[in-house]
């Protein structure tokens, strides 16, 4: 089983307007409720991949009970911790310009915490839990860290969709899968790459330090995945990107959700590229039939 954890999901209003008018009554010509996350957007892929998982987290309140609604209506099996305090509201507002005001989160008790830590006694061996977004502010900022020992005791895998020293301190538990960007991973050694191969060098050294594999996306130019035994060069689909909000959500969704059924990590480049440029193409998480159509533009090379 794969499972996804979105520990501050969020309802998502979207309002669709021509424009905003400050200091004025605006009216939206349409509104919707969706169910956000990045866990949540991993599991919609995943579910699109014919891939089983659950997603785990916090939910709580009628705002709370609508996201599982949602998740509901689109399948996603769902393991939530149900908490006392509301789950966030996010307004996004389309007009001339994209406008996002974000909640910070519901305050998650102590009892709530070891209710949702009681989850991981039911991973097996062979298990993926993937852990991405942020934080309530109630959870201190090594939560995601401190559930990585017991997930590698139960012989489970583990990626952790995040960057910079967050991002070292989980190396040396072996994360699957890592993916900076390529400014994120010259970021980690303070430097500036002038050629790819100082790039892959750098993914190199990470995979000293604990990574099973390093997948750095370069938007444009595509991706590479470097393994302890061959790199690999994913070219980038075309299209026009009209979305890059859940664009990397659903590449590391294809890449572990590939991976869990084939072993396969080219393979795994492929369809998680293709995931993510299916849905940079489309103004909401890709489906299937999207994903099948960008997939036969992937091409996958062995550069070593």
């Amino acid at each position: 089983m794969i499972y996804t954890v979105t520990v501050n999901p969020a309802l998502d209003y979207v309002l669709q307007l021509p424009e905003v008018k400050d200091g004025e009554t605006n009216r939206s010509n349409d509104t919707q409720f969706l169910a956000g996350g990045k866990g949540i957007n991993v599991s919609q892929i995943l579910n699109q991949l014919g891939v089983d998982n659950t997603a785990w987290g916090f939910v709580g309140g009628f705002t709370g009970e609508e996201l599982i609604r949602q998740l509901n209506v689109k399948k996603i099996n769902s393991d939530f911790v149900r908490i006392s305090d509301d789950t966030r509201v996010n307004v996004k507002i389309h007009a001339q310009e994209e406008t996002e005001i974000n909640a910070a989160g519901p305050d998650i008790t102590d009892q709530e915490v070891a209710a949702f830590k009681a989850r991981l006694d039911d991973l097996k061996e062979g298990d993926v839990v993937v852990l991405s977004g942020s934080l309530a502010p109630s959870l201190p900022t090594d939560f995601y860290e401190s559930l990585l020992p017991v997930i590698r005791e139960k012989g489970a895998e583990f990626v952790v969709d995040t960057t910079g020293e967050a991002l070292l301190r989980t190396l040396k538990f072996n994360p699957l899968v890592i993916k900076p960007n390529h400014h994120e991973l010259a970021d980690l050694f303070g430097t500036s790459f002038n050629t790819t191969a100082d790039m892959l060098e750098a993914a190199k050294k990470l995979l000293e330090k604990g990574a099973q594999n390093v997948m750095i996306s370069m938007a444009g130019e595509g991706a590479y995945l470097v393994t302890k035994d061959h790199v690999y060069h994913a070219n980038a689909a075309k299209g026009t990107a009209v979305n890059s909000v859940g664009a990397g959500d659903s590449m590391i969704a294809g890449f572990v959700g590939t991976w869990f059924e084939s072993h396969d990590p080219a393979e795994a480049l492929r369809v998680g590229s293709a995931c993510g440029g299916a849905t940079a193409f489309t103004e909401d998480i890709a489906v299937k039939s999207q994903i099948d159509a960008v997939l036969p533009q992937i091409k996958i090379d062995t550069v070593e």
